[in-house]
């Protein structure tokens, strides 16, 4: 079987190859190896790989950015998820996609639904919204799954930045109002690969079925505050001595170009229900990252 993964240099993408390659042939392409904002590139990749699934993990993620580069977010995030879903209906391959909960605007009091209305607030989110429409517009073999707060032992994300700045600072403000659920790379790929391989051996009936959109991310949730506290208190030992303050302060008083939503957590009920998938808790999975770190210091 021959997987095909974009992104494969970004965080998804590099925890995508390592689940699949014990049981598949993965074909990784990064930038250099395929640029997203070029319809032209991506069909000929697809014809060439030919692959039986297509992973699309490669994205323009820099939200503040996305303000000013609303064209090129709307290529790749927009634009490409749109061709893939064509090329993969042409080849009868499955395509999975990784979405976000930035298409809705957080005004919700409770966990969101995937039947819930979108409003994003940012053209990050718009993109992102976009590129889902034109999946389903499409039709087909498809998975879209909308996650959030994503992280991992490497890249730029939120936990590696904290302890950065912990070993810098003796105190961090740190936003607390707004509520999300933590999620690893790794526990993404590995919920991945079990509904993959479920949908390959036809364990989900056919794709009339399981074909949509399901909303995935580790379980619980916390406010940025309260996982950057999280983060000090279980690895003290990637602190080098220090013990940073963790000082709670509001969005409206760390402005940004792009605007978030204040209430980011989304249910996985429909896909506990559907697949029988439960991702860990976004505190077991947070220890699984730290402990990966610590090993990497030595």
């Amino acid at each position: 079987m021959r997987v095909l993964i974009t992104g494969a240099d970004g965080q998804v993408g590099r925890a995508l190859i390592s689940q699949f390659a014990e049981s598949a042939e993965v074909i990784g392409c990064n930038r250099q190896t395929l640029d997203l904002s070029n319809a032209d590139q991506i069909r000929a990749k697809v014809r060439e790989t030919n692959p039986a699934i297509i992973l699309n993990a490669g994205a323009y993620t820099a939200v503040d950015r996305a303000e000013t580069e609303r064209d090129l977010a709307m290529a790749i995030n927009g634009g490409a998820p749109g061709v893939l879903a064509e090329e993969a209906n042409r080849a009868g391959a499955l395509l999975v996609h990784y979405s976000t909960d930035y298409v809705f605007d957080g005004s919700k009091q409770g966990p969101w639904v995937e039947d819930d209305g979108t409003n994003p607030l940012s053209v990050y989110g718009a993109s992102k919204l976009a590129g889902e429409d034109a999946i389903r517009a499409a039709g087909g073999k498809y998975l879209i799954f909308r996650t959030s707060w994503v992280y991992a032992p490497e890249g730029k994300n939120f936990v590696l930045t904290m302890l950065r700045l912990g070993r810098e600072r003796d105190s961090l403000n740190v936003v607390d109002d707004q509520v999300g659920a933590p999620t690893t790379a790794a526990e993404l790929a590995k919920a991945t690969l079990t509904i993959a391989d479920g949908v390959r051996n036809g364990k989900f009936g056919p794709e009339t079925d399981w074909a949509g959109t399901y909303h995935m991310t580790c379980g619980g949730s916390v406010s940025w505050c309260g996982f950057a506290r999280a983060i000090f208190e279980r690895a003290p030992e990637l602190l080098d001595g220090k013990k940073p303050t963790v000082n709670p302060i509001k969005t409206s008083e760390y402005p940004t170009p792009a605007k978030r939503p204040l209430n980011s957590v989304l249910s996985n009920e429909k896909l506990q229900q559907r697949f029988g998938v439960r991702l860990a808790s976004w505190q077991a999975a947070l220890d699984e990252v730290l402990k990966d770190l610590s090993a990497q210091r030595g």
